[in-house]
């Protein structure tokens, strides 16, 4: 794989390291169809990180911004914190149209505090975790009014547009009951449609619906009948793995994956994430030749991880040390062929 690098940037194939603020980095890179925020926690560690978490939804506020405007309904958001740095960020992260989905908890185990908590100071638990949250763009569609919703209310309006009873539909699917008890219901047990069901539901409706007033039924640009595809990207990727729960049970990393300062023993940065958590994010959310960003890069763990997968990786490191640190270790990762090309 060709590589190439400059004072601020280093290429690896089709994956780049920016020693650059992200914020200057979004408009350059492919949209995402993953982004891996491991960005402050409110611990004031680095230079230009918030002492406490109040400080946080600032600091974020700009890349949230950015991240919405180059994601599409398609892409997700994996975001690690402490707890109470999630707490805080969370409304603004909902703010900017991203949907909570789930919090998985990174148990590093006991051994993480062992011989390190003094009993007669302490006052509460010791800590052993950190949480990474999975959110997802929030995607709505216009309706013949004009009036934006989310996809649940657009299906149901759209069907009632027609005309049409609403049992039609099952027929419409091929189902016997799916369309009615799921794809169009306002409750709770709405399912979001295979695209085949929305494109069979479109035909039965421009056949056997009341005139379309010139907008096809279910028409995603109000100008076009919908294709399955079309309808299909409007959803983020889930590639399942049993007996995964949301409770990942993970050492913190030690041994040769631990990156340590040149000529000493310390390690070189606070927080280095597991590559085998960041694999997790990559395979659950992307397939090969899909973008990952890393905005916050540290050592770059989620961007080794998304090259071995053959994604698209571009990841921004502000701190210089951290930047050469994750430049050398991509570099050497290259050089012994363990990055399969994107």
């Amino acid at each position: 794989m060709a590589v190439s690098m400059d004072e601020n940037v280093a290429r690896f194939g089709s994956a780049s390291l920016h020693n650059a603020d992200a914020l200057t980095c979004y408009d350059q890179w492919r949209s995402p169809s993953l982004i891996i925020s491991d960005g402050a926690y409110g611990l004031g560690l680095f230079p230009g990180e918030p002492n406490g978490p109040a400080q946080l939804p600032e600091w974020y506020a700009p890349h949230i911004a950015s991240w919405s405007r180059h994601s599409d309904p398609g892409t997700t958001l994996w975001f690690w914190n402490r707890e109470i740095g999630w707490a805080v960020v969370h409304p603004l992260i909902e703010l900017h149209g991203w949907q909570y989905e789930e919090l998985t908890v990174w148990d590093k185990g006991i051994a993480h505090v062992a011989g390190n908590v003094n009993s007669r100071t302490i006052r509460g638990l010791p800590v052993v975790t950190e949480v990474a949250v999975r959110y997802t763009r929030k995607a709505t569609l216009a309706s013949a009014d004009g009036h934006h919703h989310g996809l649940k209310e657009w299906l149901r309006a759209e069907w009632l547009r027609s005309g049409l009873p609403m049992y039609q539909s099952n027929a419409a699917c091929g189902v016997k009951n799916a369309a009615t008890r799921k794809y169009l219901t306002e409750c709770h047990l709405w399912y979001f449609p295979p695209g085949e069901a929305v494109a069979a539901m479109a035909a039965w409706c421009e056949k056997n619906g009341r005139p379309n007033g010139g907008r096809p039924y279910f028409s995603l640009d109000g100008l076009q009948s919908p294709t399955a595809h079309a309808w299909d990207r409007l959803r983020s990727k889930w590639n399942h793995s049993h007996a995964l729960t949301n409770v990942w049970q993970e050492p913190a990393v030690h041994g040769p994956e631990r990156i340590r300062i040149p000529a000493g023993n310390h390690f070189l940065h606070a927080n280095q994430k597991p590559l085998a958590l960041m694999k997790r994010m990559v395979l659950a959310a992307t397939d090969p030749g899909d973008v990952v960003w890393e905005p916050f890069g540290g050592l770059c763990s989620g961007t080794v991880a998304a090259i071995r997968e053959g994604r698209v990786a571009h990841a921004a490191e502000v701190h210089a040390g951290f930047y050469k640190a994750a430049r050398d270790r991509l570099e050497k990762e290259t050089s012994q062929g363990r990055l399969r090309a994107a």
